[in-house]
């Protein structure tokens, strides 16, 4: 079933038009109380004295005429568009009052310092870089196991377990030999097998000092932190590179904070920090970025910031919050506030304020988002006035009239995407076809009966009421815009459809 598009006016066009009357009201004296019973042939001929710059359908603003007569959209008459009605076609007037009475405020487009400072929350980790992996250097027994647990606070040095090697036996018996014989080449060459075959380096000195096997290594914990895991007991057989502990050292500390992705752009290495826990209430943390991170969450759109934190007392423990303040300096630049911004979707526009309360959409180039603001890279000077807040109104009362801002890049009529459809064409206006089409299936749009502007008058050139026409559309701001038409037909001797091309490229 065919659906039919229709447009509905916003209440900001019944406050301006009602503006309007009261103000025409006032200007003129009314001496006349019975004015609305003049006759039509004087109504007429005031409008013949008036200038009129384009006829147009209150319903579909953006097509504009150039002779008065039926809508092409809708059963209606087309409605003029006067010189003297206080529009010039590219901006929109608001009377003062119904500002004051919308709430609308303004924004002065100025540079400024879009660093400042930017409160986040952190969690302290361990230091991933200082860890030490604590390895069998060969085959052997666990002989004993000291008195530790994972998360326990150890020592640099402290003992962990000691281990039996045999396959340790035969080269120190092999150096003890050489040792008596006087040949430092040969005993030079036992101590390095002894090295190869994984004795460390104080069983070796042990060794060589009091002259007797050593059978029992004592592992020890190569540095000061938690056991994050301790994986031996007694008795057990060890594999060569088993492992057999992690410890964590705790002189330092990570702080990763999670910073909107938005505010990203603005962190690099080495910029200030400081940070509060509530573990240590009044002490105040400095430390330095030390990296931000590549990888953003896609759950809460943030990106990871890494700051080091010095611990020489370990009163910071992983897993513990803190309130962390960001301070940046990235110089100024053209900003306005971030409210101001109307996103269409493909650009950016802001309603720009202008003298004798006019309003004029602008498209603008954005840069990067703080929360002191959005940088203008192109669009707006300093100096100028943009709507802040109630710009979404002023920017439905200029569709409505058909007032739309001008793109910053004009793009080529080649470079558009088309997209396209089959139809019926059910009416032929100058500027614009009505038809009755199938769906646009790249557009998600389902068939209905719709009037369509079109990009260049001789599109319709050859074009009958009843055409069967394939159609290619761009789709700007204004809407659908015919690009493309395609008149189908049927060739009676050859039995099946054919296609004949009646298309302009403008």
């Amino acid at each position: 079933m065919k659906r039919y598009a229709y447009f509905n006016l916003g209440v900001l066009s019944m406050l301006l038009s009602a503006s309007a009357l009261a103000a025409e009201s006032n200007a003129e004296p009314n001496t006349e109380s019975h004015a609305e019973h003049a006759a039509p042939t004087a109504k007429v001929a005031e409008q013949a004295e008036r200038e009129v710059l384009y006829w147009y359908d209150p319903m579909y603003p953006q097509q504009k005429f150039d002779q008065p007569g039926k809508s092409p959209f809708m059963d209606m008459d087309l409605v003029p568009r006067y010189a003297d009605s206080g529009d010039d076609g590219a901006s929109v007037r608001i009377d003062p009052s119904i500002t004051q009475n919308l709430g609308m405020r303004l924004a002065t487009v100025e540079r400024r310092a879009l660093g400042g400072e930017l409160d986040v929350v952190g969690t302290l980790q361990f230091n991933a870089r200082d860890l030490a992996v604590v390895q069998a250097r060969a085959e052997g027994f666990v002989e004993r196991i000291y008195p530790h647990a994972p998360e326990d606070v150890i020592s640099a040095g402290e003992p962990l377990v000691d281990l039996l090697v045999p396959a340790w036996s035969a080269p120190q018996q092999e150096y003890l030999a050489l040792r008596g014989l006087g040949e430092p080449e040969l005993l030079s060459a036992a101590r390095q097998r002894l090295r190869l075959a994984g004795l460390p380096a104080e069983m070796i000195a042990q060794l060589e000092k009091t002259g007797r096997l050593q059978h029992v290594w004592t592992v020890r914990s190569p540095l000061a932190g938690v056991i994050e895991t301790l994986e031996v007991r007694e008795g057990m057989t060890l594999s060569t590179g088993q492992t057999l502990a992690r410890i964590n050292a705790l002189a330092s500390v990570w702080l990763e904070v999670a910073v909107p992705e938005a505010e990203a752009s603005t962190l690099a290495a080495g910029q200030a920090v400081t940070a509060r826990l509530p573990a240590l209430p009044g002490q105040m943390l400095e430390g330095k970025i030390a990296a931000v991170l590549p990888q953003a969450n896609q759950d809460s759109r943030t990106v990871r910031v890494r700051v080091e934190l010095a611990n020489p007392e370990r009163q910071l423990r992983p897993g513990m919050t803190a309130q962390v303040r960001l301070r940046r300096d990235d110089g100024e630049a053209l900003a306005i506030p971030s409210e101001a911004v109307i996103r269409t979707g493909r650009r950016a526009l802001v309603m720009l304020a202008e003298d004798d309360g006019r309003f004029r959409p602008v498209e603008v180039t954005l840069g990067r988002e703080t929360r002191q603001g959005v940088e203008v890279l192109a669009g707006l000077n300093a100096g100028q006035q943009v709507v802040r807040s109630g710009q979404f109104l002023i920017d439905s009362e200029a569709s409505l009239r058909g007032i739309l801002a001008q793109s910053l890049e004009k793009s080529a009529s080649h470079g558009q995407t088309l997209h396209t459809a089959e139809a019926s064409i059910l009416a032929i206006e100058d500027r614009s076809l009505l038809l009755d089409h199938g769906p646009f299936v790249s557009l998600d749009m389902p068939g209905m009966i719709m009037g369509f502007p079109l990009a260049d008058p001789a599109l319709k050139h050859g074009l009958q009421v009843g055409d069967k026409v394939r159609v290619g559309v761009s789709l700007g701001d204004a809407g659908p815009t015919l690009m493309q038409v395609e008149k189908l037909t049927q060739d009676p001797h050859a039995g099946h459809a054919d296609t004949r091309s009646e298309q302009v490229q403008p």
